[in-house]
């Protein structure tokens, strides 16, 4: 129970401490865990009946936050290309994974997870290589 205590605090500290750039890419985090999670739900097996429950809310926290950093956009930063880029790109992502979650397919769960996966490396680079030079279009980054 103690370590659950330290680990909680030591995640609310991170997020307190961390810049605009590094909360975008721990969402980012959160979300390959969560369809991670979803895809060890089709490894249950059809019998357990965990299995739907586990798939279900796993998919469900993803979207969460795939919304949430879809949130995050500034449409009317720069020219908004950018912006708008991505706002397609987290809707083609949410469809995906509803229709995931109706079928109890994981193939779209895969491609997302793929997909944004991506996204994620390419925002830990930039970020490691000037945080100053974010994609305007990013709330409180740019």
């Amino acid at each position: 129970m103690v370590a659950q205590d330290y680990a909680r605090t030591y995640r609310s500290n991170a997020v307190l401490t961390a810049s605009p750039g590094q909360l975008v890419l721990m969402l980012y985090d959160g979300a390959l865990r969560a369809l991670h999670g979803a895809r060890g739900g089709f490894a249950l097996g059809e019998n357990d009946a965990r299995r739907i429950e586990v798939i279900n809310t796993q998919l469900l926290k993803a979207q969460a936050i795939i919304s949430e950093l879809q949130g995050t956009l500034n449409l009317d930063a720069g020219d908004g290309k950018f912006a708008r880029e991505m706002h397609r790109l987290y809707d083609y992502y949410l469809r995906r994974l509803m229709e995931a979650n109706i079928r109890k397919d994981e193939q779209p769960i895969v491609e997302v997870e793929r997909l944004l996966g991506e996204v994620r490396n390419a925002w830990a680079e930039m970020l490691s290589k000037n945080d100053s030079n974010a994609p305007e279009g990013i709330r409180g980054v740019a």
